[in-house]
């Protein structure tokens, strides 16, 4: 038996090239036949929208909902309220809610 490489079978050659004008074939048909939308995603006139739809109707009410949604957000974030008061669930502010559970956890590893 020798050391020498034995030479590529002429099926795995055939089927490599093959594989390759495959990915070649989708390529270019990729490339001459999609044609991007061009049309903005919210086209629709602020007549077109249920109430409860119309703050999608201009990029302007959409980025004021964002804002207020983010601020209302904040707000909720950093204030004492109840989640479930049934359940007896609270909301805490972040900050007191990681003082609690350092202050919980801490003392079961001493």
């Amino acid at each position: 038996m020798s050391d020498t490489a034995t030479p590529a079978r002429p099926v795995s050659v055939i089927t490599t090239l093959f594989v390759l004008v495959l990915f070649a074939v989708f390529f270019l048909a990729v490339r001459f036949y999609y044609k991007p939308a061009t049309t903005a995603a919210f086209v629709a006139t602020p007549d077109n929208f249920s109430k409860d739809l119309e703050w999608k109707s201009t990029r302007e009410l959409r980025q004021k909902t964002l804002v207020d949604a983010q601020k209302a957000e904040a707000e909720r974030a950093a204030s004492y309220s109840w989640a479930d008061q049934k359940a007896g669930v609270v909301r805490l502010p972040i900050e007191r809610a990681m003082e609690l559970t350092v202050h919980q956890y801490g003392k079961k590893k001493q």
